[in-house]
């Protein structure tokens, strides 16, 4: 007699939301897939920390936007909980957000590859944050360069000298020169 096939699990955020901490590993659910990668090592943390602080210097004069890290949950819906490596949310009456209900729409979602998150990174997540209408860069260390992808399109757009960013209700765009941030991360290239 064959055994009966069983049925994937689906993960609600709530679900994902009630395991026990685990420092060791990231957990998220992306629509009821769970997706569990290693925690970041210090080259990703250190490129996370360096461009969380070349965003916050570019927006703050625009009032457009205020740059948060990881380890921050962000539910898409009941069945997506994810964690951006850093994200940008618009300011509230000038502010930033204090409450994640405040946070709104999300400006931009940003993540860092890893050997153990890549293939999320680029490929459930991606087409979960585009789904959302979410702006989401993806850093690549390695072939210092980012791919930028907006909601609707098809393939990124490719950048290794500077990314400008016009956020909504920024009066200029947002530049941030990549060299020098792969430099101060990872030494000359």
């Amino acid at each position: 007699m064959a055994m009966p096939a069983l049925e994937p699990r689906v993960w609600t955020a709530a679900a994902v939301q009630a395991l026990p901490d685990d420092p060791a590993n990231r957990i998220e659910c992306v629509d009821g897939a769970l997706l569990v990668t290693p925690a970041p090592r210090t080259v990703h943390q250190s490129a996370v920390t360096v461009l969380a602080i070349r965003l916050h210097e570019a927006l703050r004069p625009t009032g457009a936007g205020a740059v948060f890290v990881a380890p921050a949950d962000w539910v898409l819906d009941a069945r997506t909980l994810v964690q951006p490596d850093l994200f940008v949310v618009p300011l509230v009456e000038g502010r930033r957000p204090r409450t994640d209900e405040e946070r709104g729409h999300p400006l931009l979602f940003v993540e860092v590859l890893s050997p153990g998150s890549a293939r999320y990174d680029r490929g459930v997540k991606r087409v979960r944050y585009q789904r959302a209408g979410i702006e989401y860069w993806v850093v690549d260390l390695d072939a210092r360069l980012v791919e930028r992808w907006m909601p609707a399109d098809d393939r990124p757009t490719i950048h290794d000298e500077r990314m400008a960013w016009h956020p909504a209700g920024a009066p200029v765009p947002v530049v941030v020169e990549l060299a020098p941030f792969f430099d101060e991360v990872l030494g000359p290239g």
